[in-house]
C-alpha cells in the first residue's frame, strides 16, 4: 500500500488507517484479537492506527501499548493518532471538554498507556463551546514544543471551527477527522472538504461504510446505493464494499477501517488499487445526493 503525506507538513501514512472506535474492553478476547488485527494490517501496508483516550472506556490505548512493550510490533515503524475531547458525565451523557487540565492529563495518559513518548498526531475531537480557544490552543503548542506530539489534527469540526483554532495556533491543523460516506455527503456539502483541501490537507474519513448500512442496511436509499455499487463493481471486478470505499478515496480522503472481519480489512485495501472513471464515480454520487 502506497504511503502518502497527510499534510504538506506531514506526516506520511497509508492510504487506509485502521480505527478501534468501535473496540470494546473484552479482556483476554480483545488482546488476541488485536495482536491478530494489527498484525494483518501491517501485512497489507496500513501501518497508520487511529486512537482516542475514551474508546473501549478508556482500555483500548493500553492494550495496544502491550504491543508495543512486547515488542510484537516497533514504535518507529508505525504512525500513531489519538484524540480527547469527549467525555460522559456519571449521568451518562457525553459532553465536551477543551480545558488544560483535561488535554493535559489526557495526552499524558495516552502515552501511557500506549507505551510511547509521543504521537505522531494528536487530534483535538469536538469543540468545546466554553473553553477559551486561545488557551486551547496554547496547550496544543506546548505540546508541540515538548515533543509529546508531532502535528495537530481536529476531529469533527465545521470550517469556522477549524478556522477559528488554526488562527490561535498559528501552525497549521494537518487534517480534520470526518464522518463521510456515500449514505452522509454532509462533508461535501457544507464545505469542510474543500476546506481541508484548501488547507492542503487529507481529510480523515470515518464509517466510510456508513456504520454497515451500505452493506445490509434496510432503508430505500441504502439499497439503491447497494444496487449501484453492485452494478458498477462488476465493471471492475469489485464487490460493493470496494467500490464504496474506492469512491470515497477518488475525494482525497483516506478512510478509517474499524472493522474486526479479515475479509473487510482486506477489501477496504484493495479498493486503494480500484479508480472509478468519471461517468461511474458521478452516477454513484447523485444517487448518494438523493434525500
Amino acid at each position: 500500500m502506497n504511503k502518502v503525506y497527510l499534510s504538506d507538513s506531514g506526516p506520511k501514512v497509508s492510504e487506509a488507517i485502521y480505527g478501534f472506535w468501535r473496540w470494546t474492553d473484552n479482556g483476554s478476547e480483545t488482546v488476541a484479537n488485536m495482536e491478530k488485527i494489527v498484525n494483518l494490517c501491517l501485512e497489507l501496508g496500513i501501518n497508520t492506527f487511529d486512537h482516542a483516550d475514551i474508546y473501549g472506556n478508556y482500555t483500548i490505548e493500553e492494550y495496544f501499548g502491550k504491543l508495543i512493550q512486547q515488542k510484537a510490533i516497533k514504535r518507529e515503524e508505525i504512525v500513531l493518532f489519538s484524540k480527547c475531547g469527549v467525555r460522559k458525565s456519571d449521568k451518562g451523557y457525553v459532553y465536551y471538554d477543551n480545558t488544560e487540565k483535561y488535554l493535559l492529563e489526557s495526552v499524558n495518559n495516552s502515552l501511557k498507556r500506549l507505551k510511547t513518548d509521543y504521537l505522531d498526531i494528536f487530534l483535538l475531537n469536538q469543540i468545546d463551546m466554553i473553553s477559551n480557544p486561545e488557551e486551547t490552543a496554547q496547550v496544543l503548542r506546548e505540546l508541540v514544543n515538548s515533543g509529546k506530539i508531532k502535528h495537530v489534527g481536529v476531529s469533527n469540526l465545521t470550517v469556522f471551527q477549524h478556522q477559528l483554532l488554526e488562527s490561535y495556533l498559528r501552525k497549521p491543523i494537518v487534517t480534520n477527522h470526518i464522518e463521510l460516506n456515500l449514505i452522509n455527503t454532509s462533508a461535501i456539502e457544507d464545505g469542510r472538504l474543500d476546506f481541508i483541501k484548501q488547507r492542503f490537507s487529507k481529510p480523515l474519513a470515518w464509517a466510510p461504510l456508513a456504520g454497515g448500512k451500505i452493506l445490509d442496511g434496510t432503508d430505500a436509499k441504502s439499497a439503491i446505493i447497494r444496487a449501484k455499487l453492485t452494478e458498477i463493481g462488476q465493471k471492475y471486478d469489485a464487490n460493493v464494499e470496494q467500490t464504496a470505499v474506492a469512491w470515497l478515496l477518488q475525494l482525497g480522503t483516506l478512510p478509517i477501517i474499524g472493522s474486526l472481519s479479515e475479509e473487510r480489512i482486506r477489501n477496504a485495501v484493495s479498493a486503494t488499487e480500484i479508480k472509478l472513471n468519471h461517468e461511474d464515480w458521478y452516477e454513484i454520487y447523485n444517487l448518494a445526493m438523493m434525500k
